[in-house]
């Protein structure tokens, strides 16, 4: 048993997965997404003071638009890169090949369709110009490269280089929009160009980084793109991609159906309580992507190491939840009188939010154990009562029936998968969830807990 609490063994590529420190790894992954969100936080308000609503406006759009696009094109390939890294480490070259070219391909062309909807279709950005969006879809190619190159960083154990990437591009957005407004008094056209410019030499930068490591421990020829590994990876990516894209549809489609049905003022005070909701998944979140390629390195089929870290994550999310009683109740003196009601929304959310919680973290059982056909087809049922509850109850109920419709549906999520996990595992809801005492007391005298099952050199 490697105890991953205490080991920080550096892994070559060519060796069995041995992984550092799951606890420091979630503290430092989730140290930095707090220090992301500052810098899109940050940015964001120097480019509202010094650009107005509609300046602001127009920037959302553009961003918005990018990671809707990157998301439906990525075809849950950043997942499989991970998985199939982490399963065989030999595949590492080829699946960095096989990113590299995915990403000017499959880049190029979904840029090329931003363009022509931009062109032929200029109302579905609002009057944004074109010009904007041609010049942040020259990114696309390059931040496609860049989270699939994240994702190979995440399957090597590069926690470290992973967290620095990921958190100097808010990082670097933040220093744009200060140079580019505050300094030079530029406008909206030269902040996305900087912007372009950035993110595409930190894209290579991080590309050029990964060939320099997995140049020192493969051959050539195994750095070469792979048609029948991409058809198989692509195949399971797939089947994480409707997954992702359902989560997606749960999480966001209620606030437009409240402006629908409600109007904007409604889904602004629902927005607020959505928007903290989110924030309290992050940690449960960072959690699940960093077990994910545990257990597909292992490929554990009792499930060990996920519920060990599953019963762990249900006393954090319940001491986070319960703490988030109190920031309730703050809402309406943080954003005005206004927003009374976002308390009562937020006290709504909670118990899905807790459940959503532990669901994100167990189904890594799942993910990382070749993801079974049923995995998605549980997000499809859940996407369809999500919708048609919503389009049924909100009409009358608004934001506090969307909240209500919300927590039912993370709560069949969560039913869903822990009783397949019951059924494939034969573990039961106690020895998934509940802490045992000697656990307990080790987290109360700060001694590491957590081990994870050695994986069989091939």
């Amino acid at each position: 048993m490697t105890n991953l609490l205490e080991t920080g063994t550096t892994v070559s590529v060519d060796e069995t997965p041995v992984f550092g420190s799951f606890l420091s790894g979630v503290v430092l992954t989730f140290g930095t997404r707090v220090l992301m969100l500052a810098g899109v936080f940050g940015s964001g308000v120097v480019i509202a003071r010094w650009l107005g609503p509609d300046g602001f406006g127009a920037y959302a759009v553009v961003n918005v638009t990018v990671a809707l696009v990157l998301q439906i094109g990525s075809a849950g390939l950043p997942s499989a890169n991970t998985y199939f890294i982490a399963r065989h480490r030999e595949n590492v070259g080829a699946v960095w090949a096989n990113a590299i070219a995915f990403a000017m391909v499959i880049g190029s062309l979904l840029a090329a369709g931003v363009l022509a909807l931009a062109w032929f279709r200029p109302s579905m950005f609002g009057g944004v110009s074109t010009l904007l969006l041609a010049i942040a879809a020259i990114s696309i190619p390059f931040q496609l490269l860049f989270i699939l190159n994240l994702n190979v960083l995440l399957a090597l154990d590069r926690i470290r280089q992973l967290n620095l990437f990921d958190g100097l591009l808010p990082a670097l957005v933040l220093v744009n929009a200060i140079v580019a407004l505050v300094m030079l008094h530029k406008q909206l056209t030269f902040l996305i160009a900087l912007n372009t410019i950035v993110g595409t030499a930190l894209s290579l930068v991080l590309m050029i980084y990964l060939r320099r490591i997995i140049g020192d421990k493969t051959e050539s020829r195994a750095r070469r793109p792979n048609a029948h590994l991409l058809k198989t990876m692509l195949a399971y990516g797939m089947k994480f991609y409707v997954s992702i894209m359902a989560g997606t549809i749960i999480l966001r489609a209620d606030l437009l159906i409240v402006n629908r049905f409600r109007g904007a003022a409604e889904a602004g005070v629902y927005g607020i309580a959505s928007q903290f909701s989110f924030l309290l998944l992050m940690l449960p979140g960072v959690i699940a992507t960093l077990l994910f390629p545990r257990v597909a390195a292992t490929q554990d089929d009792r499930g060990e190491f996920a519920v060990l870290v599953t019963r762990h994550t249900t006393l954090v999310m319940l001491v986070t939840c319960l703490g988030a009683i109190a920031l309730a109740y703050l809402l309406p003196f943080i954003y005005g009188a206004n927003f009374g009601d976002a308390t009562i929304q937020l006290l709504i959310l909670l118990p899905g939010i807790f459940l959503m919680g532990l669901e994100s973290v167990l189904v890594q059982h799942f993910t990382g154990t070749g993801l079974p056909a049923a995995i998605p087809w549980f997000w499809v049922v859940t996407v369809a009562f999500n919708i048609g509850l919503n389009l049924l109850v909100v009409p009358k109920f608004g934001a506090r029936g969307a909240a209500v419709n919300s927590t039912l549906s993370y709560a069949l999520i969560f039913l869903l998968v822990a009783v397949y996990f019951r059924m494939k595992t034969g573990r039961g809801a106690a020895e998934t969830f509940i802490l045992r005492v000697h656990e307990l007391r080790r987290l109360l005298k700060l001694q590491p807990a957590m081990t994870s099952p050695s994986k069989a050199a091939p």
